[in-house]
C-alpha cells in the first residue's frame, strides 16, 4: 500500500479530492532554554549571582554556554546599575572654579543640586543639614554646595539660600531666597518635597509634608487662643 505521506503528484490529487488527509507537517524540535537561577551555586559553595565577572570566568566550564552568556549580562548589568546608583552619597564643596567640571560637565542624565549659601545665614545652616541627609538617601543625585560669592560674584545675601537643579547642564529650576523655603520650621521631608517637585530626586512622597505642617500650626493656634479665652472668663 502507498504511503500517504509520501510526497507524489498522486497523493496531492487524493488531499485536493479530501481522500487523503492534509499533510502532516513535521513538528520542530524546542530547545528547552535554561533561565539562570538567582540561587544556583558554584562547586565552591558560593552563589552565581554574587560573584563578579572573574570569578564567573572561572566557572565557565561548568554552566550551559547559553546560560552562562546570560547570566553573566545579567550580572553586569546589575554592577552597572549599583555602581551608577552609588555614583554620589554626599554634599561636595565645590568653588566658582569648579563649576563648569562639576556642574556643565556632569554627565549625561546625571541630576545636579547646587545651594549657594553664607555660613552666617541659619536657614543656609538649615539646609546644608538637610541636604547632607539627602544626599545618603538620594545618591544617584549630585549635590554640591559653594559659598555664593564665590561661585557668582557680588550675588547678593537676600537672594539666599538659593538651590538650582541642573540637568545635562541646563538649568531646570531654582529656589531663590527664604519664602521659597518656608522659612526656618522647613523639614528634611520638606526640602525633599521640593526638590522632587522639580524632578531633582525621585522621592516617594505623596503630598507636601509641610502643607500638614500648617493645619498642625492652624490647630494648634485655634486652641491656644480657646484656652486664652477660657481663662479670661475666670
Amino acid at each position: 500500500m502507498q504511503d500517504p505521506n509520501e510526497d507524489t503528484e498522486w497523493n496531492d490529487i487524493l488531499r485536493q479530492k479530501g481522500i487523503l488527509p492534509p499533510k502532516e507537517e513535521p513538528k520542530e524540535e524546542e530547545i528547552e532554554v535554561s533561565v539562570p537561577d538567582k540561587n544556583v551555586v558554584s562547586p565552591d559553595g558560593k552563589a552565581y549571582n554574587e560573584m563578579d565577572l572573574d570569578e564567573l570566568n572561572e566557572f565557565e566550564d561548568d554552566l550551559d554556554d547559553q546560560f552562562f552568556e546570560e547570566y553573566k549580562r545579567k550580572r553586569l548589568l546589575e554592577m552597572q546599575q549599583i555602581a551608577k546608583a552609588s555614583q554620589f552619597g554626599a554634599v561636595t564643596e565645590i568653588s566658582g572654579q569648579d563649576y563648569i567640571q562639576e556642574v556643565t560637565k556632569a554627565g549625561n542624565d546625571i541630576c545636579v543640586v547646587l545651594h549657594l549659601y553664607q555660613t552666617g545665614i541659619p536657614l543656609c545652616k538649615l539646609i546644608n543639614n538637610h541636604l547632607a541627609l539627602l544626599a545618603e538617601k538620594f545618591p544617584q543625585t549630585k549635590f554640591l554646595k559653594s559659598i555664593s560669592t564665590t561661585t557668582i560674584p557680588n550675588y547678593p545675601d537676600r537672594n539666599l539660600p538659593t538651590i538650582f537643579f541642573y540637568l545635562n547642564g541646563e538649568l531646570n529650576g531654582q529656589l531663590i531666597g527664604p519664602f521659597s523655603f518656608g522659612g526656618m520650621k522647613l523639614t528634611v521631608e520638606g526640602l525633599e518635597w521640593k526638590l522632587a517637585q522639580m524632578k531633582a530626586i525621585k522621592s516617594d512622597l505623596t503630598e507636601d509634608p509641610s502643607a500638614a505642617n500648617k493645619i498642625r500650626d492652624v490647630m494648634s493656634d485655634s486652641l491656644r487662643n480657646q484656652d486664652d479665652d477660657d481663662d479670661d472668663d475666670y
